[in-house]
């Protein structure tokens, strides 16, 4: 088989998938068609529909694009069977029936953003930077019936240096995936459609494992009870999205107001006598005060206002010290 036989359909929706999709036009690859999300209402009163960023790229380079609203409809189901695809490559896409990921001949693989088997899930890139890892990676597997259990084809690592945000490791992981992808179809195609593929139990060694579920709001609030470490990698973990959140409230119990905090620095300090979440200005700089010592708090954003560094905070502020992070 070569790679001018295979026929190949792409499922993603984020800009993470578009590079793996452009990866595979740019080298030479039939990909007969694009699954995507369908279109997101956006605007004010949601009457602008938003193409997903891999159906922008698909419909430039004249690419077929199909947007089920279920994966099980009949419809859909008929007209992928149509494409008559040898091979099915998802990035970032929903979970995928049997029907689907069972059709091509030589099967369905996922492109993750982790080492499984650690991190299955939506989040991976958050959670491994939130849980301060300094290694994550990618994995391509074949799916199966559960989320991200299926067999491994093959995994490349990623390190995470320790003042490393989402962002850089988002966007390390979306090149690295893109080569992975396209290492895997060329295994693939040298197999004549048999690859060598490893059943995550064998590569569990009796580590345990961490998840990696969606986050929604709730995830995002900081808790200051933690030690500053771990209150550092959690802030990171979420920049610049969804962005880790928590609570201001002054001295005298006033209204209180939300803050985002984008960045912070671990900091050799110690503010004797103040409970956990105090804030404190100390030569043009703002600290809050953690379980185990204190963090310098370099970007944030006030409720309806722009994100600012905290040198522009303090300058509106007369008494930071009447004020609490809760």
């Amino acid at each position: 088989m070569t790679k001018e036989d295979l026929k190949i359909i792409f499922m993603g929706t984020p800009e993470f998938a578009v590079a793996s999709l452009k990866a595979l036009v740019e080298n030479g690859y039939d990909v007969v068609a694009v699954v995507t999300q369908p279109d997101k209402p956006v605007g004010r009163h949601g009457s602008v529909l938003q193409p997903s960023e891999v159906k922008k790229y698909a419909l430039e380079k004249g690419i077929p694009v199909l947007q089920p609203e279920k994966m099980k409809d009949p419809e859909f189901v008929q007209q992928l069977r149509g494409f008559n695809a040898d091979l099915q490559v998802v990035v970032a896409f929903r979970m995928l029936p049997e029907v689907v990921w069972d059709m091509p001949r030589l099967g369905t693989f996922n492109v993750h953003a982790a080492l499984l088997p650690q991190y299955r899930g939506a989040a991976p890139i958050n959670w491994a930077v939130i849980n301060g890892e300094k290694t994550t990676g990618v994995t391509t597997f074949f799916l199966d019936h559960d989320i991200d259990t299926g067999r491994v084809i093959m995994k490349r690592t990623f390190d995470i240096p320790d003042d490393a945000d989402v962002e850089y490791v988002y966007n390390g992981l979306m090149h690295l995936g893109a080569q992975v992808a396209l290492e895997t179809i060329e295994r693939i195609v040298e197999g004549d459609g048999k690859v060598d593929a490893i059943p995550q139990e064998q590569l569990m060694d009796g580590q345990t494992l961490h998840a990696a579920p969606k986050i929604f709001k709730e995830t995002c609030r900081i808790d200051w009870n933690l030690p500053a470490k771990r209150i550092y990698d959690f802030v990171r973990g979420l920049s610049p999205y969804p962005g880790a959140w928590t609570t201001m409230r002054t001295e005298n119990g006033g209204e209180q107001q939300v803050v985002k905090i984008y960045k912070t620095t671990k900091v050799d300090r110690l503010f004797d006598g103040l409970n956990k979440g105090a804030l404190v200005a100390d030569g043009g700089k703002l600290f809050v005060v953690t379980m185990d010592g204190a963090l310098r708090i370099d970007t944030l954003q006030m409720a309806g206002k722009k994100r600012m560094e905290a040198s522009a905070f303090l300058n509106g502020l007369r008494n930071v010290e009447s004020l609490t992070l809760e």
